[in-house]
This record gives C-alpha cells, structure tokens and sequence, in this order.
C-alpha cells in the first residue's frame, strides 16, 4: 500500500497547471459531445458558473484556448484524426479518446509555445488516466504520424497570418 501512495504522490507532482487545464478541456469536449452542445457554448456557461459560485473552479485561461480552437477548427482536426486511423472510424473510438486526440492534434498544429514531444506525451497521460489500457498506445500511435505534419500545418498557417489581406 505505501508503494501506491508513492505512486501517487510522484504523478501529483507531474501534474502541472497546463496538464490540469488540458484534463478539463477533454472533459469539457467530452461532455459538450454527450451533450451534443457546442463546446464554446460549454465553456462560457462553466466560465459563467465560476463567476457567481466560489465553490466552483474558474475556467484556467488555457483550457479556454484549447476548447475554443477545438470547436473553431473542429472540422480539419477530425479530418487529420480520421485520416490517420486504421481499419477505425472517428465514431467508433471511445468518445474519451476523441477529445484527447482533438486536444493534441489541435495543440501540434496551433499551439506554437508547446513542443511536439509534449502535446503527445500529455495526450498518452491523459490517456492513461481516463481510458482503457490499450487507449495509451493507440494515441501515441496515431499522433505518432500527426506528428510528422505538423511543421507543414504551422508553417501555412503562420505565412497565411502574415500575408497582408490584400494578397490572398
């Protein structure tokens, strides 16, 4: 038994503000997809919540971020998922995994300030504490290759930013 707390008292130690806010972002896509709401919708509601009840969580400003630019780009982070699965469709994966992938493969095309290395090891964490236990290898296996374009996807989005409007 004391090997379990140590076990636990080393993976609280692991878990920083960003792995935090990252869990509540799949929770929160996890929930809006049970729910069939929008994930931003979601999101504001909570954010609301927190605002009037000391009793709840404030929102973590990333959580935000990666919720918003889930739902704002869901349609290409499906796509990029989707075309990585083998002999799986999008809707046969547990729903749990969808928001973990939906959550890494938005953050290896968007979120510039997190190395590649990192959104995959979180989305392996993730997946080991809210999954099955073949859920770690399968994410580790499809973001794997989302990995290897990535580079590709955050340099056309970067040179889309720049170009003035005038030249698109």
């Amino acid at each position: 038994m004391t090997d379990q707390a140590g076990d636990r008292k080393s993976s609280y130690k692991k878990l920083g503000a960003r792995h935090k806010a990252r869990r509540r972002a799949v929770d929160l896509l996890f929930e809006a997809e049970a729910r069939d709401i929008d994930p931003a919708d979601l999101l504001a509601e909570r954010a609301q919540l927190a605002v009037g009840d000391e009793s709840v969580a404030p929102v973590n400003p990333y959580t935000g971020t990666l919720v918003e630019g889930v739902a704002d780009d869901l349609d290409r982070v499906d796509g990029t998922i989707e075309s990585y699965l083998q002999d799986w469709t999008l809707e046969r994966l547990p729903a749990v995994d969808r928001a973990i992938l939906r959550v890494a493969v938005w953050e290896l095309f968007h979120a510039t300030d997190v190395p590649p290395v990192v959104a995959v090891d979180e989305a392996v964490e993730l997946a080991k504490e809210l999954s099955t236990d073949d859920s770690p290898s399968f994410v580790n296996g499809v973001l794997g290759q989302v990995v290897k374009v990535a580079p590709q996807v955050r340099a056309a989005a970067a040179a889309t930013r720049s170009r003035p409007d005038g030249d698109a």
